[in-house]
């Protein structure tokens, strides 16, 4: 049986403890996974790239037809109540907004209150062994909708992808659709190609994560090429490195694919440069960029 904890929440209006939310059994969220969600990472009890989260979470609330419920200072005043309330210093703020309670219908409804929920949790970070030798990642077809430039609350897609990389005992599933590049089940996908570092570009079938911007920022920062192109499975495959992005998993080494390793030479199976520059970069940024 899950132990619901008792840390503070946040529930359409009112702050209480997480073990005591409820919300309707005819919340479309619960019914048709009809909202859109935000997590936002928290450095020494300051937030990481606070306006960027809030500019994305306002992008998918438009593209679902679903009214912002909060101005961004609310949801900062919100963010900074629930990080005050807990005990650790790193921590993740999740954010979800469903269009709200209405009789069980297909078509969106009008005239209802979104449904706002957040709460916070200790962040869990990659540990030392996983920065130091890199992580094992499997590949699959993209089988998801056509929409992933959605952050979504249906994610029963990602569970599935993310599903077969833990029967593996893998950390994700990189994922190819008509022979190239998506991304994982839950992170952003790079690779390293003579120095560069490259990605697919934004599309429906990519959701823009925080660290796209992120990440081209700090190879301008360290002189590395960055480049959003549609890259091939091939090129996957044959990489010089291949990394992992996402709140938590910041930038993290895929060393391992399908069980081959990644890379050439000396540093075959191993963390790359291009990641070490990346990683020291990031932590860096993250003094810079929170608030």
């Amino acid at each position: 049986m899950t132990v619901i904890p008792n840390t503070l929440c946040f529930l359409n209006g009112d702050f209480s403890p997480l073990n005591e939310a409820k919300v309707s059994v005819l919340d479309r969220g619960f019914i048709f996974g009809d909202g859109v969600y935000e997590v936002v990472p928290v450095y020494g009890r300051k937030l990481f790239r606070f306006d960027e989260h809030m500019a994305r979470l306002a992008r998918s609330l438009e593209k679902t037809r679903i009214t912002n419920p909060a101005t961004v200072a609310q949801w900062l005043e919100r963010c900074r109540h629930l990080v005050a309330s807990h005990a650790s210093e790193d921590q993740i703020v999740y954010i979800q907004v469903t269009r709200g309670v209405a009789i069980r219908d297909h078509v969106m409804t009008n005239n209802v209150e979104p449904t706002v929920f957040m709460m916070v949790s200790e962040m869990k970070m990659p540990s030392a062994e996983q920065r130091h030798r890199g992580v094992a990642c499997v590949t699959a077809r993209d089988f998801r909708w056509e929409r992933g430039d959605i952050k979504s609350t249906s994610l029963l897609g990602a569970v599935m992808s993310r599903q077969m990389s833990a029967d593996h005992g893998a950390l994700e599933t990189v994922m190819f659709r008509d022979g190239f590049l998506t991304e994982a089940a839950a992170s952003n996908v790079w690779v390293v190609h003579e120095g560069a570092v490259l990605g697919p570009p934004k599309s429906g079938h990519v959701l823009e994560g925080i660290r796209y911007e992120l990440i081209r920022e700090l190879c301008e920062e360290e002189g590395i090429a960055f480049n959003l192109r549609p890259v091939s499975e091939a090129e996957v495959m044959a990489a010089d490195e291949v990394m992992l992005s996402s709140a938590t998993k910041e930038v993290l080494p895929v060393t391992m694919l399908d069980s081959t390793a990644v890379g050439h030479g000396a540093l075959r199976g191993k963390p790359g440069p291009v990641y070490a520059k990346l990683h020291a970069a990031y932590q860096r940024a993250k003094t810079a960029q929170s608030i």
